[in-house]
């Protein structure tokens, strides 16, 4: 099971969270303020964040933006705000997933367990690195080296590059990338291409004359290897 920070200055939500989780079998710390949760985050460490955006002493939005500065650990965000432009700008900022309050313990466990299992935590397979020519991603590491040289992907490039590896040869719509890279069912193509320009020049190759990551203008994307077999090993 996973250790989870929970971030939640209500102490009746805060309490009713910890016993859900521990009775579930989770390691729980908890926090009730931004300042805790960072120190927590910094020094300590855990496998998931439950952030609640209603803290103290700061909002939870520029909680999860300086969280994002310090680690990729996952991070769900309970809130009371369901409006969509806010939820938008939370996935973007770098939200694994968010529930929209009231909720049980059921639904944040289940919740959990996606965003988890998605990530590659808690799995008992042995781990796969991905390999697509001179690509090799190891999803556990989240570690991804070309032609044996490591690249320095941020967070987000990491799981594009990782979620189109996993399908090599395939055109992977926009819509599809959309709802599992970025958790949205709607919008992002400035954002997806935004992602594909700077992992293009990372992987040294442009839009015009790409090497793996190929467009398929009005359908979506495509990674394959220049030359050679493509695949996956354990």
């Amino acid at each position: 099971m996973a250790t989870v920070l929970v971030v939640e200055d209500d102490p009746f939500v805060r309490s009713a969270l910890i016993r859900h989780l521990a009775d579930s079998g989770h390691a729980v710390r908890s926090v009730g303020t931004a300042l805790e949760a960072l120190r927590e985050v910094a020094q300590v460490g855990c496998d998931l964040v439950i952030l609640d955006l209603g803290l103290p002493d700061l909002d939870g939005g520029e909680v999860l933006k300086m969280i994002r500065g310090l680690t990729n650990v996952p991070v769900i965000v309970s809130t009371a705000r369901d409006e969509e432009a806010e939820i938008v700008r939370l996935l973007n900022d770098g939200a694994d997933d968010y529930l929209v309050k009231p909720f049980s313990g059921e639904h944040l466990t289940a919740r959990m367990a996606a965003v988890l299992r998605r990530l590659g935590g808690g799995s008992l397979m042995a781990p796969q690195i991905l390999r697509v020519g001179g690509l090799a991603i190891d999803p556990q590491r989240r570690e991804a080296l070309l032609d044996g040289e490591r690249l320095d992907l941020t967070r987000r490039e990491f799981d594009l590059l990782a979620f189109l590896a996993a399908r090599p040869g395939v055109v992977v719509p926009r819509k599809e990338i959309l709802a599992e890279v970025w958790r949205q069912t709607y919008g992002g193509d400035q954002t997806i291409d935004v992602h594909l320009s700077w992992l293009r020049r990372k992987l040294g190759e442009t839009a015009s004359s790409p090497r793996y990551l190929h467009t398929v203008r009005g359908v979506g994307v495509r990674l394959e290897a220049p030359s050679g077999p493509v695949g996956c090993t354990t």
